[in-house]
């Protein structure tokens, strides 16, 4: 047997443990010692939960954690808590680290390592704003955050919450404070909310949105958040105008949390994230390893790397990680960018690349939009949903998809996900044999449909432009 090695892992969420979890089930700690750094006061969670903890829809604070510290040390991880990573030394392969809840002044230490493991997520973005750092104003990136601004709902009396950023975390926390009776106004300074779709599919979200009493200012650039004679928040300014709150929350979006390793001389892409080779290491190095939200991965649609932070991916970049750390092969060959969230009742998804996406990368296509029903039309509960396509010119390849509807729309999305990593063109997608009972589906699933007219778009295209 080999000398002993060791694997130190900053950061214990997704990616981080889920590495350390897989390197631990291949090596033993006889073969492998394995110690990872969290500098916060919780391990192995979902923060996409966090909205729905809020809301109230889950009860328990703790339905959230995966796995606690104490499990993770049952299983032979030296996982040290409130613990933050200070320096990277590559020359010397070891870490510096800091205990958080120490007195000031307390010794820093170095550890050693034989593979690094960097899964230190993303930071929330947070503008310098006026009045951003008053009491009241929350984001949402982590359980302590999610127990703050619970704690505030709780000992005070809100009537009025403002959001401001109408992506993912902002429609789904403006759906919580519905689902608590609060006012909620979302402030967004794009055209439409989410961005992730294209305007158009964005256009039906809004609509949505003010139907279920969420008030909705698009246009809307924030450029203070007020306070009281107390400190305390009390509404968010903007160039049109005032809107009261008692509670602001942010949600602009992330970056990713790479500044240990822009220090040591990690490369990193043109979001800022790291950059990786298939099996998931720092390209330029044998013996340092990265996933998560920090990183950029390939987009198989447009070949280009994109910064996609998503809890799937992160658990997905742990696996491979610990695989190959632990003696094994594994690789993460790229995403297609699948999404689906919700807000009330209207789900919403998408997949690929958006129209802009695809003028960006140089790519021409075609895009239908249709209409259908979740259900057949004569069963009961058969909702409407709207589904687009966009599909390359000439080859018909699918480049993307967007699905805006109510309940069964969203995980539809799942069938283009599937024929985007297949490369699948839309005349291939028109023969899928997909399930099919009235309670389920129409005859054509509306996939299908949009499928059908992308094809048929194409081949059209292709007319006009041979006769042209």
């Amino acid at each position: 047997m080999g000398a002993k090695q060791r694997m130190v892992v900053i950061g214990g969420d997704a990616a981080g443990m889920s590495a350390a979890s897989q390197a631990r089930r291949m090596r033993t700690p006889d073969e492998l010692e394995i110690t990872a750094f969290e500098r916060g006061r919780f391990t192995s969670y979902s923060a996409c939960g966090i909205p729905y903890w809020v809301g109230g829809e889950v009860p328990e604070r703790d339905q959230l954690i995966a796995r606690s510290p104490e499990e993770h040390r049952a299983r032979g991880i030296d996982l040290r808590m409130r613990t933050e990573v200070t320096e990277i030394d590559l020359d010397r392969q070891c870490v510096r680290t800091r205990a958080l809840d120490e007195e000031a002044g307390a010794q820093e230490r170095w550890h050693g390592f034989d593979h690094l493991v960097i899964a230190t997520g993303a930071r929330p973005l947070r503008p310098p704003l006026p009045g951003i750092d008053a009491p009241g104003v929350h984001g949402v990136q982590s359980l302590d955050d999610g127990q703050e601004l619970l704690d505030r709902l709780e000992k005070q009396q809100v009537r009025h919450a403002v959001v401001v950023g109408a992506g993912y975390i902002g429609v789904e926390m403006a759906e919580a404070f519905c689902h608590r009776g609060i006012h909620v106004t979302v402030l967004e300074r794009a055209e439409q909310p989410m961005s992730t779709l294209d305007p158009d599919m964005g256009a039906l979200v809004h609509e949505a949105m003010n139907g279920n009493g969420i008030g909705i200012v698009t246009g809307a650039e924030v450029t203070e958040i007020l306070t009281g004679t107390d400190g305390e928040v009390r509404g968010v300014a903007t160039a049109n105008g005032e809107y009261p709150a008692d509670v602001v929350v942010l949600g602009l979006g992330v970056r990713p949390e790479t500044g240990l390793a822009r220090e040591a001389g990690l490369p990193l892409g043109e979001s800022g994230g790291l950059l990786m080779d298939l099996a998931m290491r720092v390209r330029g190095q044998e013996n340092v390893w990265a996933g998560g939200d920090c990183v950029e991965v390939l987009d198989l649609v447009s070949g280009r790397e994109r910064y996609i932070p998503l809890g799937t991916h992160a658990n997905k970049h742990g696996q491979v990680i610990g695989r190959n750390v632990g003696g094994g092969f594994g690789t993460f060959p790229g995403v297609v960018g699948t999404a689906v969230s919700k807000v009330c009742d209207l789900e919403i998804a998408r997949t690929g690349l958006l129209e802009a996406q695809a003028r960006e990368v140089g790519l021409q296509y075609v895009t239908v939009t249709i209409r259908s029903t979740s259900r057949a039309g004569y069963y009961p509960r058969a909702a409407l949903m709207h589904v687009k396509m966009l599909a390359e010119r000439r080859t018909g390849r699918l480049l993307g998809v967007q699905i805006v509807g109510r309940e069964g729309a969203g995980k539809r999305v799942d069938i283009a996900a599937v024929a985007l990593t297949a490369g699948m063109t839309v005349e291939q997608m028109t023969a899928l044999d997909l399930g099919y009972a009235p309670p389920f589906s129409p005859v054509w699933d509306p996939v299908l449909v949009a499928a059908r007219k992308a094809a048929a778009a194409v081949t059209e295209d292709a007319r006009g432009t041979d006769g042209g």
